[in-house]
C-alpha cells in the first residue's frame, strides 16, 4: 500500500469542463470539501473519494457524487485510489462545467483521468504501519538512546523525566522498533 505525505493539485480539461483534482492526507481531509465549494462558488460539483485505516486495520471507504448522476463521478475516483493501492487519503476533484455534455460514460472517465492525473505527479511513499513501544532508561543512558534512535531513523519520540529515570514512548514502523528493541 502506498499514501501521502502532504497535498498535491493538479487541473485536467476534457471537452471544455476544467477538473481541479486535490489529493490530500486523510488528516487535512476534514472540512475541505466546504472550503473548496466557498473558494469555488461557480463550480458546479465538489467531488469526493476517501480510503483511511481505522484502529482495527479495516480499510474504510467513501465516496460521494456531489449531484453529479449517481455512481459516475465518487465511484469512479474511488476506483483510481483502490487500483493505485493508496490509504489514508482522500481525493477532491472540482468541476467546472464547460458547455458539453459528457454523458454518464464520459464524466466517469472524465472523473477518473482526474485522479490518475494528480496520482501521476504525485510523491507516493510506501505505508508502514506505526507502532508505539515505552521503556525507561536510567539518566546516563540518554545520550546513548538518543544516538541509537537517529541511527535507526526513528525520530518520533516522548521523554518523561522522572526522579528514578527517563521513561520514553517512541513510535515508529514494526521493522525500526524491532531493531531498537535487539541493539
Amino acid at each position: 500500500m502506498k499514501s501521502i505525505d502532504h497535498c498535491f493539485e493538479s487541473l485536467t480539461e476534457v471537452k471544455r469542463s476544467k477538473f481541479l483534482t486535490y489529493l490530500v492526507p486523510i488528516s487535512d481531509y476534514e472540512g475541505l470539501q466546504e472550503k473548496l465549494k466557498a473558494e469555488h462558488p461557480k463550480a458546479n460539483h465538489v467531488v469526493y473519494a476517501l480510503r483511511y485505516l481505522n484502529e482495527y486495520d479495516q480499510i474504510v471507504e467513501n465516496a460521494s457524487d456531489d449531484g453529479e448522476p449517481k455512481g459516475c463521478a465518487g465511484t469512479p475516483a474511488l476506483n483510481v485510489l483502490r487500483g493505485e493501492e493508496l490509504i489514508n487519503c482522500a481525493v477532491l476533484i472540482v468541476r467546472y462545467f464547460g458547455g458539453i455534455k459528457l454523458g454518464t460514460g464520459g464524466m466517469a472517465r472524465a472523473y477518473a483521468l482526474a485522479v490518475k492525473d494528480v496520482v501521476k505527479m504525485s510523491e507516493l511513499v510506501f505505508y508502514e504501519k506505526q507502532i508505539a513501544y515505552k521503556f525507561s532508561t536510567s539518566y546516563s543512558e540518554v545520550d546513548k538512546t538518543l544516538h541509537t534512535l537517529k541511527q535507526i531513523g526513528i525520530l518520533e519520540y516522548e521523554r518523561e523525566f522522572g526522579v528514578e529515570g527517563v521513561d520514553w514512548v517512541i513510535t515508529g514502523s514494526e521493522e525500526k522498533i524491532n531493531i531498537f528493541k535487539n541493539t
